[in-house]
């Protein structure tokens, strides 16, 4: 059966100007939230995504009505949060690891049952992490062997809890909010590393009250939201492709405009500027509930570093490229505290290893992340993606530094996060074909 692949043939400058799309954590945390507001929820940036889609999908069939009036604009006509309907199928969340966690949370207290499901990759995906705390709020769930489908029992009554959560992880947070939105009493989450704050954000955007102190965010319970106009910014994750590009490539500079920064976003950024790149971050707005700045980088000489543990949940999504930066650096990078990235979309850990062998880079994978020794020409030959967008794109990138053309498999995916991938790399210089070969 044929699948999609990208063809690319060393590219040795880029440069330009460039807007990546809305942000994919922002856009499905606006149908979610805008869904269970009071009134009409309006939102500009809106990442039209297969992600993005499933989770709007899976909300219609929950009685929400949305409107599309452009592609990146959504209108929500919110029902409250008593006010979600049964569906009459399972919910298919597609590949939407984030969606499926997000709605555990916000269907574990309503009034019926519903049934979470995906496609192949997140029917693999590990959900006890959310299942377990939302548990010991009363709701009532079922996995099957700790992965999906996900179950809910509707009519239960949720209780506030006081959780610490052993693992950093914003969807975990997340769904245990939007749980707690639902609950009495007041929900108290500690956390051992800051993660992405969207969630907390935008709550506050829809008038609802978030507590931040350090590591401790409160919510109190039964709280109502409000209809809101917003703004999505341009997705980082997707802007992290470009800057490892430019950071290669640019001698002339690439600029990427209308980036969300959000600080708990930006561990990109910082990991490149210690490698030695030469990036400027220009914000908009710093009082802006999400801020937004113009990110521009330049051909730079890296070197290699040691990932401060602290680092990784602020750069979790963006590993993937950021080990193309660390091939070409020079030195040694050591990544460590990484096990989320064997339990994503695919083991990234043991993909990009596998990858970066065929491209001819010394490496050493570790349990919890990985040793790159930096600093060889790159090869080319022939990547298998495993269906992971982040791999696919990532190497992408480093055809820009190969000595040989790369051919990489199974790249229909990229459209779950990225879907204007290959017509901005081709439009800052990247020699990227899509092509159709036999599986």
């Amino acid at each position: 059966m044929p699948e999609m692949a990208y063809l690319l043939q060393p590219a040795r400058e880029i440069g330009g100007v460039i807007t990546v799309p809305g942000d994919k954590s922002i856009s499905h945390r606006a149908l979610l939230l805008g869904s269970v507001a009071i009134g009409t929820t309006r939102a500009a940036g809106f990442l039209a995504s297969e992600d993005c889609l499933a989770t709007l999908r899976a909300l219609e069939s929950l009685g929400v009505q949305i409107e599309r009036p452009a592609a990146t604009e959504i209108v929500v006509q919110g029902v409250g949060l008593d006010g979600l309907k049964s569906p009459i199928a399972a919910l298919d969340l597609g590949n939407s690891g984030t969606a499926m966690r997000l709605f555990m949370g916000l269907l574990s207290a309503q009034p019926f049952d519903s049934v979470l499901v995906g496609d192949r990759s997140l029917m693999r995906r590990p959900m006890e992490r959310v299942a377990g705390p939302l548990r010991a709020m009363g709701a009532d769930l079922a996995t099957q062997d700790g992965r999906p489908p996900v179950s809910i029992k509707g009519s239960r009554k949720l209780h506030a809890i006081d959780f610490a959560m052993p693992v950093a992880s914003a969807q975990v947070k997340s769904a245990i909010l939007l749980a707690g939105l639902q609950a009495k009493g007041t929900t108290r989450i500690t956390e051992p590393a800051p993660t992405r704050d969207h969630t907390e954000r935008m709550l506050r955007s829809f008038g609802v009250a978030v507590e931040q102190r350090g590591p401790l965010v409160e919510l109190a319970g039964q709280q109502s939201l409000s209809a809101t106009q917003l703004a999505i910014p341009g997705d980082i994750s997707s802007a992290a492709f470009f800057l490892v590009a430019g950071a290669l490539a640019a001698p002339s500079g690439l600029t990427i405009r209308n980036v969300g920064v959000n600080p708990t976003r930006t561990g990109i950024v910082s990991l490149l500027q210690s490698m030695g790149a030469d990036l400027t971050v220009a914000i908009h707005d710093p009082e802006a509930s999400e801020p937004v700045a113009d990110l521009t980088i330049k051909a730079s000489r890296l070197r290699g570093i040691d990932v401060p543990r602290e680092m990784v949940p602020l750069a979790i999504d963006e590993f993937p490229v950021f080990f193309i930066a660390a091939a070409c650096a020079e030195g040694v990078t050591t990544l460590r505290g990484a096990e989320e990235l064997r339990v994503k979309e695919s083991d990234r850990l043991a993909v990009m290893g596998a990858g970066l062998a065929t491209l001819g880079v010394e490496h050493e994978l570790l349990p919890d992340g990985i040793k790159i020794i930096g600093g060889a020409r790159l090869g080319g030959g022939r990547i298998h993606s495993h269906g992971d967008h982040r791999i696919a794109m990532a190497f992408a990138v480093a055809s820009l530094v190969a000595n040989e053309p790369l051919e990489i498999t199974d790249t229909a995916n990229v459209a779950t996060s990225f879907p204007e991938f290959e017509r901005l790399a081709q439009a800052v210089g990247l020699r990227l074909e899509v092509s159709t070969v036999d599986a």
